[in-house]
């Protein structure tokens, strides 16, 4: 602990939330290590080039869009995501988050995406995820060519938002066509009963700080400890024909303390290319509290073709992610100190043949179900 955190930390007039934000207790997101930074562009005139299976560093302004340039083919859907992660202890504002948009080289718009910080309002990492998608339904951005990708605040007045710049983490993802057509409309019947959680003894896995370092799951029940402030990171593989569903759980505060955070746990899910899928909060008061995602279908091609975007998300095979965050102001009623966080995870349903593509996907691996990471559940490893 450095001397300025020292003497931050039991200030009294400091929130305990503030306080434990100012000892750095949660930690900073982790970035991809080997991401190289670029610089966002004001104009698209100057947009630097990002590359498909890259992922690159970079910087979004408290106010105003950074442009990035995409050359694209006219056969490739490309997705590109943008992780935004604002500073421990900033300000936050429940429309705060960040915006992702594809535009074409005539301004016209490809896809647009925007995550926010919701109800918490507790500063956390988000990602949003646009794409230049080849579809029947779409008449536009069909053409190879030169294709810009705007960021920006999704809170566009900035009303109680943090002034400072977010740090950015951008993924590029390339999906080739597939090798024969295939159905052009979404599953019209899926199990979207709620799945019965999943019980037995739980497991120890600690969260991953980032997408980069999120820690694998299968099927089971997952333990670990969250802080205030804190965002945790999982991934779970989900291969076609599969369904999943997941259960997050508070455990009873050893603290003392009392009083209630209406959204003190915010559990996102999020598709292999960082695109969000579903979310849940959960209000706690010192005693267990659970919530679980709204049933999702099963992983399967056409579910692309979806109106609603829950169904279309889970449009890949691959490691979906789950991402836990505890807000801030959890520490002002039970302490800086962590509370137990359980998961129940479950992928149920029949594996199946995914739709066969003409080509490889970039990075080749994004869309496997992810056999490195069933091992690494099965022996264990952290």
């Amino acid at each position: 602990m450095t001397v300025a955190v020292a003497l931050l930390t039991g200030v009294p007039g400091l929130s305990a939330g503030q306080q434990a934000a100012a000892a750095g207790a949660p930690g900073a997101y982790a970035f991809d290590e080997g991401a190289p930074r670029v610089e966002g562009a004001l104009s698209t005139a100057d947009a630097v080039r990002l590359e498909a299976g890259r992922t690159y560093r970079s910087t979004l302004p408290a106010s105003g869009p950074v442009h990035y340039r995409l050359e694209l083919d006219g056969a490739s859907n490309v997705y590109v995501a943008a992780t935004a992660a604002p500073p421990d202890g900033g300000g936050a504002a429940v429309v705060d988050g960040v915006k992702v948009s594809v535009q074409d080289g005539d301004g016209r718009s490809c896809d647009v995406d925007t995550t926010t910080f919701g109800a918490a309002a507790s500063p956390h990492p988000v990602a949003a995820s646009a794409a230049r998608e080849i579809s029947p339904r779409r008449s536009l951005c069909k053409n190879a060519g030169t294709y810009y990708v705007i960021v920006e605040r999704a809170d566009p007045d900035g009303k109680g938002a943090s002034p400072d710049a977010w740090e950015l983490e951008l993924t590029t993802v390339s999906e080739p066509r597939p090798a024969q057509a295939g159905a052009t409309t979404a599953p019209d019947a899926w199990d979207s009963a709620p799945p019965e959680p999943v019980t037995g003894e739980a497991r120890r896995r600690a969260g991953g700080a980032g997408f980069a370092e999120a820690a694998p799951l299968g099927e089971g029940v997952w333990r670990d400890d969250i802080r205030p402030g804190q965002t945790l990171f999982y991934k779970v593989p989900v291969g076609w024909g599969r369904q999943f569903n997941a259960t997050a759980e508070l455990g009873s505060s050893s603290s003392g303390g009392t009083g209630f955070v209406p959204a003190a746990l915010d559990l996102d899910l999020y598709n292999p290319v960082r695109g969000h899928v579903a979310d849940v909060g959960i209000g706690y008061d010192g005693r267990q509290r659970s919530g679980s995602l709204s049933p999702l279908p099963h992983v399967a091609y056409a579910n692309r073709h979806a109106p609603r975007s829950q169904v279309a998300a889970m449009r890949f095979a691959g490691s979906y992610y789950l991402v836990a965050h505890l807000a801030e102001k959890v520490a002002d009623d039970f302490g800086v100190g962590p509370v137990p966080l359980t998961l129940r995870v479950r992928v149920s349903g029949t594996p199946q043949d995914g739709p066969g593509y003409a080509g490889e996907p970039v990075p080749p691996d994004v869309f496997a179900a992810g056999e490195q990471d069933r091992e690494a559940v099965a022996d264990g490893r952290e």
